[in-house]
């Protein structure tokens, strides 16, 4: 059998399942970042992102982008989907590994321009670029690894969503492939807030469309969700054109954070308007469904 005939999620649930951990760790695969013991009041968090040429970045230029701005904004982005990783889990990054698979032919400059879109986010999020690797490649690729450290009664997974929670999500969603994937801030200081000031139960950032990360908390929760599609924050890229709630449902790479509360706190978040409320939690297991009771289509951008 071929691993395009497994898919990707059966895939990795096929490593974890085979993978064995010591008691060092806390959470392993199936999480945001993996989650290890380090002292009384910490935990430490570890995460990587793997961004590939033809599939990440290039053919998703933004309108008008220059060749300087686009290796740029590949270099920040590079480094910005393991920010939102980390923040998700409500912990703060620190430190970082660039490694790259470079092709020969590459311009010196457009490497300068994507080790200064690294770090410039760095700058930004305080993180220190301490190493990495490099390798000749037919096309280029940027493997990030990223460590951060969360306060123990901070720590947010998947896994915490309860029967009567509120569904809650940052931002607007939809169009982001054509856009903002390239140049999107992490949403690092709004999971701060949330953590610092209220209890949330679970937590992902969205990567691979709303539907699918939802479905990975309720898969980790055992848990279902009905959602309530008219209250769905559609971005202005995505009401362009056609299909603009099947974008906001399953376009992808909109990095917001999509979280679980109890509905008095979700009432607070969404009364500061920090957050959005778009549905709620309940017992039907791994189904979502709209407020109508149709079921909803489990997809969302898988690599096969």
């Amino acid at each position: 059998m071929e691993i395009g005939e497994i898919g990707e999620i059966d895939l990795i649930d096929k490593i974890a399942r085979e993978t064995k951990i010591d008691r060092t760790v806390l959470k392993g695969i199936g999480d945001d970042t993996a989650v290890l013991k380090y002292s009384n009041k910490e935990y430490l968090l570890f995460t990587t992102d793997m961004l590939l040429e033809g599939v990440h970045f290039t053919h998703l230029r933004p309108r008008g982008a220059s060749k300087v701005r686009l290796f740029y904004n590949i270099g920040w982005k590079s480094l910005a989907c393991s920010i939102s990783d980390i923040a998700a889990m409500g912990g703060i990054p620190q430190y970082c590994l660039v490694s790259l698979g470079l092709p020969p032919n590459l311009e010196l400059d457009s490497l300068e321009q994507l080790y200064s879109g690294i770090k410039t986010i760095a700058r930004k999020f305080k993180i220190n670029v301490v190493g990495g690797d490099t390798i000749k490649s037919r096309r280029l690729i940027i493997n990030i690894a990223l460590l951060g450290k969360v306060l123990k009664q901070k720590l947010v997974l998947r896994s915490g969503a309860r029967e009567g929670d509120v569904i809650l999500v940052t931002g607007v969603l939809g169009g982001s492939i054509s856009e903002k994937n390239l140049n999107f801030t992490p949403r690092l200081k709004e999971a701060q807030y949330l953590v610092n000031n209220f209890k949330i139960h679970s937590m992902i950032d969205i990567s691979d469309g709303l539907i699918l990360d939802l479905w990975r908390i309720l898969k980790q929760s055992r848990k279902g969700a009905k959602i309530f599609l008219e209250k769905i924050p559609i971005s202005a890229a995505a009401k362009r054109g056609k299909g603009d709630l099947k974008k906001a449902l399953y376009g992808g790479e909109d990095f917001e954070l999509l979280f679980t509360a109890s509905k008095r706190t979700a009432q607070k978040i969404a009364a500061q308007k920090l957050a959005r409320i778009i549905g709620e939690i309940n017992d039907r297991r791994n189904i979502i469904e709209s407020s109508d009771g149709r079921k909803l289509r489990i997809n969302g951008y898988r690599h096969f």
